[in-house]
């Protein structure tokens, strides 16, 4: 994800003193190699429990001081709660589990500088594990591709006959309603008149590398086709730009 989103930030940036924006930071890891390099960082995490996990995660680096972390709702907070707009903004598996994400597109444009990129990386909804089911409890379940796709009575149905507990079924449920396919957030995008500067589709996640040994697959160009795309597409990433902000 780093050289992915600075390579292209290098290229259309000039700028020194480089800020970044973490939305839905979690326990605070992705911000690291930035807080690295010098950069001023901020993560915003809804999750109490995720946000005291990052502040234990800092507690002793040196370079905290150049860190905030807030536990607040993204569209409860604005840009000078944490120190103005941001050169750098990013959502790594976060866009699938944010509601309305049309009016958080809205949203975030107050928090880009005017030289700003944004990097999104997610599953699309349809992709075999789209709906999170992986992270059942339950072995049946975290191993079934595509039963997120089903309507939500028969999904629901399903995790219920498999031994789902009732928290499990309605935070599955709730990524259901939140879940984005690749045609979805590039509609949003146009809509909203966000640039994009680059964007790739792959057959293996590059996290897969990591977590099975696979080393990241591209899909080809030839397969990029509409709708169809997102059952195979594991993760997309974007970078996107706005035009015409002004300093």
């Amino acid at each position: 994800m780093l050289p992915y989103i600075l390579q292209n930030y290098k290229e259309n940036n000039n700028s020194k003193k480089i800020r970044v924006l973490e939305i839905g930071c979690g326990e605070g890891g992705n911000l690291l190699p930035f807080l690295e390099m010098y950069c001023e960082c901020c993560g915003v995490e809804l999750s109490e429990s995720n946000y005291n996990n990052a502040l234990q995660f800092y507690e002793n680096n040196p370079l905290k001081s150049n860190l905030i972390l807030l536990n607040k709702n993204i569209y409860d907070t604005v840009p000078d709660e944490i120190g103005g707009v941001f050169d750098i903004i990013f959502l790594r598996d976060v866009i699938e589990h944010i509601p309305e994400q049309e009016r958080f597109m809205k949203h975030l444009k107050q928090f880009v500088a005017p030289t700003g990129i944004l990097f999104f990386a997610f599953p699309p909804w349809r992709m075999p594990f789209g709906g999170h089911q992986q992270i059942s409890k339950k072995k049946w379940i975290s191993s079934m591709p595509y039963i997120h796709i089903f309507p939500k009575s028969i999904y629901k149905f399903i995790l219920k006959i498999l031994g789902s507990s009732n928290n499990e079924i309605n935070g599955l449920l709730e990524i259901a309603s939140t879940g984005i396919s690749i045609h979805r957030f590039e509609k949003i995008i146009r809509r909203e008149k966000y640039t994009m500067i680059k964007k790739t589709h792959w057959l293996f996640n590059p996290n897969y590398q990591i977590k099975f040994g696979l080393k990241p697959r591209k899909v080809f160009k030839i397969f990029h086709i509409p709708h169809i795309q997102d059952f195979y597409t594991t993760a997309v990433y974007y970078l996107l730009r706005i035009e015409g902000l002004k300093d």
